[in-house]
């Protein structure tokens, strides 16, 4: 079965980015932007029960902790409090009032699920996992096994490389910004370095394209990032 995650966050782009990376890992996600919203679909959910709730603090109509109380009754929901705000006092303040996690903000998608499962697993909640072998054209990757083939080949990819090209895989069809790839893949502190994304792309291309020179799956968008997606021609 797939698993239901309310996701209360007010900044467009990271509440979509984080949406396209959770249904691409097999759940289901209702998006909210304020506590109105958010209330809403926790009375009257559209898709049965929720498995799962993360939850931001700086809503534009109140702070996203008041809704902890409902969140814990009667049976209780995991809550992962995503946040911007990394204080201890903070962190203390949320896990007494019925948190099961705190992340702070910019964190990487891999930590993200890791927590989630977790959560989910504290609450004898477990989902089957989302999509892990990918075709393209002649590129076949399986993010389990952590193996890459072309035209049936084995391709040896170094351990950055591969998590990149997963993060890419992981929102094939859709643009993944510098930042987020770099965040992501190498850490927040890393967030301007964007002359490691050229560095491991063109290894990739020369590893996983035809023609790297003329790429057909790995795509860029020029100042803003990359996109995984074989070309129609």
């Amino acid at each position: 079965m797939k698993l239901n995650v309310l996701l209360v966050e007010d900044d467009a782009v990271l509440s979509q980015t984080l949406r396209e990376a959770l249904e691409l890992e097999g759940y289901y996600v209702f998006p909210a932007t304020t506590l109105a919203a958010a209330r809403k679909l926790l009375n009257d959910p559209p898709d049965g029960a929720l498995d799962l709730v993360l939850l931001d603090l700086g809503l534009p109509d109140g702070e996203g902790k008041v809704l902890l109380d409902q969140l814990r009754q009667p049976e209780g929901i995991p809550v992962l409090v995503i946040s911007a705000q990394g204080s201890e006092h903070s962190k203390v303040g949320l896990f007494d009032a019925g948190a099961d996690d705190y992340l702070v903000k910019p964190f990487s998608l891999n930590e993200l699920l890791a927590r989630m499962r977790a959560a989910l697993r504290h609450r004898g909640v477990v989902g089957n996992p989302g999509a892990t072998h990918y075709h393209f054209g002649d590129v076949t990757i399986d993010l389990r096994a952590w193996r890459v083939e072309k035209g049936g080949n084995q391709v040896h990819l170094t351990p950055t490389e591969f998590n990149l090209l997963a993060r890419l895989v992981r929102s094939a069809g859709h643009v993944v910004t510098h930042k987020q790839l770099l965040n992501d893949v190498w850490g927040s502190e890393f967030g301007e370095h964007t002359h490691y994304l050229r560095l491991y792309m063109a290894q990739l291309r020369a590893k996983l394209e035809d023609d790297p020179t003329r790429p057909q799956l790995l795509h860029t968008e020029t100042g803003v990032g990359y996109l995984l997606q074989p070309s129609s021609d």
